[in-house]
């Protein structure tokens, strides 16, 4: 009896929140049913009366993340939602590490679970509001969605090794660059001629300037 009023007091949304908790500061690896009780202060009983397993506590923490990232207002043009939706998706990426994983897991184990459909629900309703074709609705969306988590999990996976390696972002590109600068220019002319670019470029405006090739793309589709 105790142990069900244990249960009660404990809300599902405070368990979640004490799990993102966790993997943000140790990654998958640092939770575990033990580190999440110690957290909670309560037993094992009180966590598995609202989640039954790590699995599904994982995909209960991916859907909250998730969900507040699509949590824009409606007031913009269709683009400037589309651009608002990419960027908090790109942000919640790089702020919780070991989302970009725990998305694709999401993604192709459980395409008909909480997270995909409201992704593609979210990026997908605004596609349809440019007005182009119906027809090109499920690949322009999906165009996108493939864009805005590759980009996000590449940046998130860079940033995660500068942090490791205790190294400056700033540092780290402009030795890189340096390396591209001193290839044959006979070999590489192309990385030579923008590695000026690169060492000034910024990561989110790069982010955008792609998100705004492919509705340039998609939007070509609708004039033709």
């Amino acid at each position: 009896m105790a142990q069900r009023t244990r249960a009660d007091a404990l809300s599902r949304e405070r368990i979640v929140e004490a799990a993102i908790e966790l993997l943000d500061a140790n990654g998958e690896r640092g939770l575990t049913f033990r580190t999440l009780t110690e957290r909670l202060a309560t037993g094992p009983g009180a966590i598995y009366w609202h989640v039954p397993n790590k699995g599904e506590l994982l995909a209960a923490a991916t859907a909250s993340v998730i969900g507040d990232a699509l949590a824009v207002a409606v007031t913009g043009s269709p683009w400037e939602e589309i651009h608002a939706l990419a960027l908090g998706l790109f942000d919640a990426v790089e702020q919780h590490p070991w989302l970009s994983s725990q998305l694709a897991v999401q993604r192709s184990h459980s395409p008909w679970g909480s997270v995909t459909p409201r992704i593609f629900e979210s990026i997908g309703r605004r596609v349809s509001a440019l007005g182009v074709p119906e027809a090109t609705w499920f690949t322009a969306t999906s165009a996108l969605a493939h864009y805005i988590f590759g980009a996000a999990g590449q940046n998130a996976a860079n940033a995660q090794v500068l942090r490791l390696g205790g190294t400056d972002r700033a540092e780290f590109i402009s030795a890189a660059v340096d390396a591209w600068e001193g290839l044959d220019p006979g070999k590489f002319p192309f990385l030579r001629s923008i590695a000026d670019q690169v060492r000034e470029h910024d990561d989110r405006e790069q982010f955008l300037t792609g998100i705004d090739l492919i509705l340039t793309g998609i939007t070509a589709q609708g004039r033709t």
